[in-house]
């Protein structure tokens, strides 16, 4: 994960329970603190949080945030839940911030919960509120959205100092949420099973081998069903804890036959779909087929469950609704907006457990666009991870457990996000340096910290390669399963941003340098003292858009703005040759914007592939994108440049401008995961993510796990680091001129 992203979801993950709102004619009072005690309020570090008397913005007390050095965690906050009795069309929150000597940063927070986690949120973050301030108000406004059932909202602290919060309100469409339209929430037929609210009643046992393939027949079952079956797609059974209801029995069965039994019960009980008027087809083009050979094998089901297998698929209707699952209007990626998070269960007990197996497991066999590159097969892994998922009897082995599942699909967008991730290396703490892979070694690139960095005595160029005693190879050989990636490049860029990461304290460091081999010790210093951005982009540094030379001109896409691209093109208009850096993640969205300045007729350059509600596991074509001419408009060779930092968006508009017929891509492997992501809500408050849709060139080309494919290969070389170059640039430039480019000293 980006490390950018870390607090944002930390909090996001933070009092995720459905909570105990206050009541609305008290919980005003409590938003301006003056509920002694700090009634109503929750979140922590508890020893951080207090009432203040002294510096107060309104009334007789503030509340008052305090961190420093030693503090818990990596942030405080207060926080309150309340739940939506509301109606409208927008969320506000109001409050007033005073701070002193905050490294990091503080803010008012909002988030809106729905069913399946957070829908809506925000924690000016982005504002970047630190140092010392006297009161100011501060406003935060979200979108009202349908699916919220509760709001949580309050104020953190990250870092060291002190923040003062007084005087919040919440206000729907500009007045008290208190007096706003009612909101009446009507209630599915699952949300009226509450059977299993308490926990699954499943134990966790060793499973034998028979135990383990009955298992794993049942959660390919249940998930075909479940996306199959117009009771289930219709949201009139809860299938989650029709799940429970089965499990006893089929674990109790002695052999393939008396589970095959326990099936036909199951599906005989859950009843045959009614003829469809107009049926589904499954069209002849489709990119990406499902696989349901399996249920018509008889060997393996028996004759009873292989034939109402096979009537439920063959009387889906053409126009199929699903409960559990929705396609994003004009986009196409899969929504899990129903699934239950069960948030209030750090560790599902195992019938929870299985079932995150089981809902993971198949909506990558169905909503996955990607299914097909995955790089085994895909039952295999279910059947592995059956007995694995039910032994996990700790918060950490569950996670942990998960994580390997999720890496199993080899897509960078997947990760797991939860309140604490047990992924290595653990601690809160890291070295104030950047490390890159180069030339398959751990090299410093920089510094995160500029005093603190250099103080380490480590330089830039320094080859690391051993840690502790332990050699970087083999750190990087014993983290591989719970690093989610589609390739090796966007594994090592992650592993490297987390190598030295442990405990606070000092640690013991090996490697070469360009005079010799070296041995030193290196203090850790904490995560929020660092820049968590320093390494997250290759580009120059320096201002958007440059002029190299009079033949060069430069523009890196991290610091983008949409509304000055013509202006950049003007600019560049003189110049034989405009270098677009993209090894980053772009600022804005400049596909069209920029790609339609580099092509002088309409110009293809992508096409999607998206999920079929009627067809689950199909995956169909979409039209070609296409550019369109715009002016100002750029004549010259153009040269991108990517590496393994170029995610998504990033390549998305790679494969956009090297459309242009004078487009030449720069660098080396990109990070292999394009489509618009969609989250996976799963049991114990963990959500994980997906490549939504398929993202292919207009001949069919495939990008996800291959990455951008450079027209010219370029790598960093630790010489050129330790000579403080950048060899990708002037190896692209002075490609184009037909002559050596050599940017100038800086």
């Amino acid at each position: 994960m980006p490390r950018t992203t870390a607090f944002a979801i930390a909090l996001v993950l933070l009092l995720s329970g459905p909570g105990r709102g206050t009541a609305q004619e008290d919980y005003r009072r409590a938003l301006s603190f003056e509920s002694p005690g700090l009634v109503g309020w929750s979140g922590g570090p508890a020893e951080t949080l207090s009432l203040d008397s002294v510096f107060v913005q309104g009334g007789r007390y503030a509340g008052r945030i305090n961190r420093d050095r030693e503090s818990e965690l990596e942030f405080s906050s207060f926080g309150m839940t309340l739940p939506v009795t509301f109606s409208g069309e927008t969320l506000e929150l109001r409050g007033w911030l005073r701070t002193d000597g905050v490294t990091g940063f503080a803010g008012l927070w909002l988030r809106q919960d729905g069913r399946s986690g957070s829908v809506q949120f925000d924690n000016m973050q982005s504002r970047n509120l630190r140092g010392s301030t006297e009161w100011t108000e501060y406003r935060i406004s979200l979108p009202l959205d349908e699916r919220a059932r509760t709001v949580v909202l309050g104020a953190i602290l990250v870092g060291e100092g002190t923040a003062w919060v007084d005087d919040l309100e919440l206000l729907v469409d500009g007045i008290p949420a208190s007096d706003a339209p009612p909101f009446v929430a009507v209630l599915s037929a699952v949300d009226l099973d509450d059977e299993f609210d308490d926990g699954s009643r499943v134990e966790a046992r060793d499973l034998t081998p028979t135990q383990v393939e009955n298992l794993t027949l049942l959660g390919r079952i249940w998930g075909f069903v479940k996306y199959h079956h117009p009771r289930i797609t219709g949201g009139t059974v809860n299938w989650d804890y029709e799940l429970f209801r089965i499990l006893p029995s089929l674990l109790d069965a002695r052999d393939r036959m008396s589970a095959r039994v326990i099936l036909e019960e199951w599906l005989e009980d859950l009843g045959d779909p009614d003829s469809c008027g107009r049926c589904a087809v499954l069209p002849a083009d489709a990119h990406l087929s499902p696989d349901i050979d399996w249920i018509g094998d008889r060997g393996l089901l028996g004759d009873e469950v292989s034939g109402r297998l096979e009537l439920i698929y063959n009387r889906r209707p053409a126009n199929l609704e699903h409960y559990y699952v929705s396609h994003e209007p004009g986009v196409g990626n899969p929504l899990f907006l129903n699934e239950a998070t069960y948030r209030d269960q750090p560790l599902p007990d195992a019938g929870f457990r299985l079932l995150a197996l089981y809902r993971y497991w198949n909506i990558i066999e169905y909503w996955f666009p990607y299914r097909d590159v995955i790089g085994e097969n895909w039952i295999d892994v279910l059947f592995d991870f059956v007995p694995r998922v039910m032994a996990a009897s700790t918060v950490d082995e569950y996670r942990l457990t998960l994580t390997e599942l999720i890496t199993r699909i080899n897509d960078t967008h997947a990760n797991l996000r939860a309140d604490s991730n047990p992924q290595p290396p653990r601690g809160s703490a890291e070295l104030p340096v950047v490390l890159r892979f180069v030339e398959d070694e751990a090299v410093v690139t920089g510094f995160s910290h500029p005093v603190r960095g250099p103080a380490t005595g480590l330089r830039i160029g320094d080859v690391i390669g051993a840690i502790d005693g332990r050699s970087v190879d083999s750190l990087v050989t014993a983290w591989r399963p719970f690093y989610p990636a589609s390739n090796q490049a966007a594994r090592l860029r992650n592993i490297a941003l987390n190598l030295t990461r442990g405990e606070p304290g000092e640690i013991e460091i090996t490697g070469t340098r360009l005079d010799g081999p070296f041995s030193l010790s290196a203090e850790r210093v904490s995560s929020v003292e660092v820049d968590l951005r320093a390494g997250l982009t290759h580009d120059l540094p320096g201002e958007t858009f440059q002029l190299l030379s009079d033949e060069v001109a430069y523009l890196k896409l991290s610091s983008v703005v949409a509304a000055d691209v013509a202006n950049y093109v003007n600019a560049a208009a003189d110049a034989d040759v405009l270098v677009v850096d993209i090894r980053n993640y772009p600022s804005a969205f400049m596909v069209f914007a920029l790609g339609g300045r580099l092509v002088t007729e309409p110009t293809e350059f992508a096409r999607f592939t998206i999920g079929d509600a009627s067809n689950p596991g199909a995956f169909s074509w979409t039209f070609p994108l296409t550019l369109a001419p715009l002016q100002p408009n750029f004549s010259g060779a153009v040269v991108i440049l990517v590496d393994e930092t170029s995610l998504s968006q990033a390549e998305y508009t790679t494969m956009a401008l090297r459309a242009a017929p004078n487009a030449i891509v720069v660098g080396s492997t990109t990070a292999g995961a394009d489509g618009n992501v969609s989250g996976i809500p799963l049991p114990g408050g963990i959500t994980t993510l997906i490549s939504g849709i398929g993202v292919f060139y207009p001949d069919g080309t495939p990008t996800q796990r291959i990455g951008i494919v450079p027209d010219l290969e370029v790598s960093p070389t630790i010489a050129g680091i330790r000579e403080g170059r950048d060899e990708v640039l002037e190896a692209g430039v002075s490609y184009v001129l037909g002559r050596e480019f050599r940017l100038p000293d800086r």
